[in-house]
């Protein structure tokens, strides 16, 4: 993927989209949260839609970091998995 300016839309319905600066582009990621989530962050849906897409973007750069030092993704054994 080319290196591109990104901006995050809040698109007032509770769906909040990461998507190319460049118009007419298609949304990359799109987050939705409930109207009962809505409510329960009282009007921070967009702060914590910027967190959990940073999270993601580090995320994604400590696997490409692991990729490049030659970890196997796929050679974690069983106990070394934790469920969230």
């Amino acid at each position: 993927m080319s290196a591109s300016l990104l901006e995050i839309v809040d698109l007032g319905d509770g769906e909040i989209v990461l998507q190319p600066a460049d118009e007419g582009s298609e949304p990359l990621l799109t987050i939705r949260f409930s109207e009962a989530s809505q409510r329960h962050m009282m009007d921070n849906c967009l702060e914590v839609a910027k967190v959990m897409i940073q999270a993601g973007i580090e995320a994604v750069a400590l696997l490409a970091d692991d990729e490049e030092q030659g970890f196997e993704t796929g050679s974690y054994t069983e106990a070394s998995r934790t469920l969230h």
